[in-house]
């Protein structure tokens, strides 16, 4: 049996499987909120029912920086290490990955059906350039899949580029990174404002600095929700809040604009695929524009931009996908 997890800082995936003739097959699959539990051990323990000997290989994407093994998740408080998870669940071979390594490598096997592209470049390539990969979330990932000539296959790599600094494209996101900075302290990065809770930062900029009204009732709405920044992304979305409709179209366009950074810093020739449940939920905004036109807005590099294939991945397990993938290579 071979297990998948892809770890974030609101929900942990997890999948068993078992390999047939026509490949992997998923025996069970379930979703648990990671804040519930103390660590990805006591999630373990609950999925697997008993010590997981029958386990032969398990590979997990987590949320945060993987350094021989070990990983502090950024939006969780868990330490995960894949050497003490094999030793204590008995499973012979545990692998730790960024979970955008492994969005990048279930996003390479991504039925078309399943893509939705922006712009006029098509679906990202499957071989020939490198590869950039982002998902907005609980935070900001991102990774790049650096295509390797020689052996004829992509390679994934790590960052933690959503942290990096946020850099403002006009007067308006000047006025964004005033207002952040004095909420935040001197450093801004990127996934202030693009994440579940960067939308909310974007909503508060409109109301806080500058005064977009708000109907009483909306206002209860999304103080009285138990995922205040969904909320206001639905509001966004559906344009029934003046103030959210804005944070969104700003939040669309600082989205493409980074996805961007993220194409000319790794020359990613072959395409951009953008994960995540936000970035699934706001297909209809993607394709009002803003996205795109900030992706491309590059100077003099903007006739490269627009070659580059860009597409939003609408399969929710994409990342358990690609553990499974890494799991079954033991």
């Amino acid at each position: 049996m071979l297990l998948a997890g892809d770890i974030g800082g609101t929900h942990s995936r997890l999948t068993l499987l078992a390999r047939s003739p026509r490949g992997l097959r998923a025996v069970r699959h379930e979703v648990f909120e990671s804040r519930a539990f103390g660590s990805l051990e006591d999630v373990l323990r609950v999925f697997l029912g008993k010590p997981a000997s029958r386990v032969s290989s398990a590979a997990f994407g987590v949320a945060g920086p993987v350094v021989n093994g070990r990983s502090e998740v950024t939006n969780l408080p868990w330490i995960i290490d894949a050497r003490v998870l094999s030793r204590r669940l008995r499973i012979p071979r545990v692998v730790l990955m960024n979970d955008l390594v492994a969005q990048s490598m279930g996003a390479l096997g991504v039925a078309r059906a399943k893509l939705h592209v922006l712009g006029g470049a098509g679906a990202p390539k499957r071989k020939g350039g490198n590869i950039a990969v982002l998902a907005a979330g609980t935070g900001l990932g991102e990774a790049v899949l650096v295509w390797d000539t020689k052996e004829a296959r992509f390679l994934p790599s790590p960052t933690e580029g959503g942290h990096s600094d946020f850099a403002p494209h006009d007067a308006l996101e000047d006025e964004l990174l005033v207002f952040l900075r004095a909420r935040f302290g001197h450093h801004v990065s990127w996934e202030r404002v693009l994440s579940g809770n960067g939308v909310g930062n974007l909503y508060d900029f409109f109301r806080e600095a500058k005064g977009v009204p708000e109907t009483p009732e909306t206002s209860r709405i999304i103080a009285g929700a138990i995922d205040r920044n969904s909320a206001i992304a639905q509001f966004g979305i559906n344009g029934t809040s003046h103030a959210a409709a804005r944070a969104m179209t700003l939040f669309s366009s600082i989205y493409g604009a980074e996805a961007g950074n993220l194409a000319l810093n790794s020359l990613a020739i072959a395409g951009v695929y953008v994960c995540g449940k936000i970035a699934a939920s706001a297909v209809s905004l993607f394709d009002r524009g803003d996205f795109h036109r900030a992706f491309v807005d590059k100077g003099r590099q903007a006739p490269l931009m627009e070659k580059i294939p860009v597409a939003v991945v609408l399969d929710p397990d994409v990342g358990l996908v690609g553990a499974a993938r890494v799991a079954s290579l033991g």
